[in-house]
């Protein structure tokens, strides 16, 4: 990844706090971060478009490895803007090929599309001159924001796979995942089990905080992350939080009697979790 690139991408939105640049981009710099894969132009496209796009990238057999070491991979090394697409890989691993319009939604909650609404993604029927640079920006800043967007799924995903292809190892992950990623695994898995129903989301925030180098937007990042993949799932006991949390959209009504979702936890990180002996 070309660091001045992404310095200009952090620079044109951030600078001790929000700026608010307007687009469309232009000049030199933007060129630049544009030239390596970082900035974009606007993009003009339709949902059932990234519908076909998403399809085709789950057919890749090697798809699901990347995510998934990427995700570890950026536990250490704060790489955080490899994080999300765990979720994004989740979050549509399951789509099935549709319009728009093929199955409209009865109770519309984040998409008139009726397949998208099931999913929990928001989606619109068209996208026109739509911005990828900020969705690009709070990747890299905090490992996502809009992890439930259609568009941010695809350009995450893609992005990913741009990363893998320009470090020339097509069939092997260039994401290592070390000992002390697989630590930090651990970490975070059993500060999730509290047990406790009084602990919310942002508890288990607070718990995190010791589990590895980051900050309060980063581990709200990756509460969000584990819930939209299914690791943070609300069980059927009653909820201590009535209404959830605002600070959440997936992770909104978690709470620490929940744990996390021993299934999904093995068939992601099966080999990297510590092994027991018989």
């Amino acid at each position: 990844m070309d660091k001045k690139a992404v310095k200009i991408l952090m620079n044109t939105f951030w600078k001790s706090g929000w700026k608010s640049p307007c687009g469309p981009f232009s000049g030199e710099e933007f060129e630049y971060a544009k030239s390596k894969g970082v900035m974009f132009d606007p993009i003009t496209i339709t949902h059932d478009e990234i519908v076909q796009r998403l399809h085709s990238m789950h057919q890749e057999p090697a798809l699901k490895e990347q995510v998934i070491t990427a995700f570890l991979h950026s536990l250490s090394t704060k790489k955080v803007h490899l994080r999300s697409a765990l979720s994004s890989w989740a979050l549509t691993r399951n789509m099935p090929l549709h319009t728009f319009g093929e199955r409209p939604a009865l109770h519309a909650n984040t998409s008139a599309c009726g397949d998208c609404n099931f999913l929990r993604i928001q989606s619109d029927e068209n996208y026109v001159d739509a911005y990828l640079n900020v969705l690009n920006f709070e990747r890299f800043k905090w490992g996502g924001v809009r992890h439930g967007w259609l568009l941010y799924c695809l350009m995450d995903l893609e992005l990913l796979l741009q990363e893998r292809s320009d470090s020339n190892s097509y069939n092997v992950s260039p994401f290592e995942v070390t000992a002390e990623d697989q630590a930090i695994l651990a970490q975070l898995l059993e500060a999730a089990q509290t047990g406790d129903p009084k602990d919310s989301a942002r508890s288990l925030e607070k718990k995190w905080k010791d589990c590895l180098p980051s900050s309060k937007q980063e581990r709200d990042a990756l509460l969000e992350i584990w819930a939209a993949a299914g690791i943070l799932v609300p069980g059927d006991t009653p909820r201590n939080r009535k209404g959830g949390s605002h600070d959440f959209v997936f992770a909104a009504i978690w709470q620490g009697d929940d744990g996390y979702h021993a299934r999904n936890v093995l068939e992601y990180f099966g080999p990297y979790l510590p092994q027991t002996s018989d």
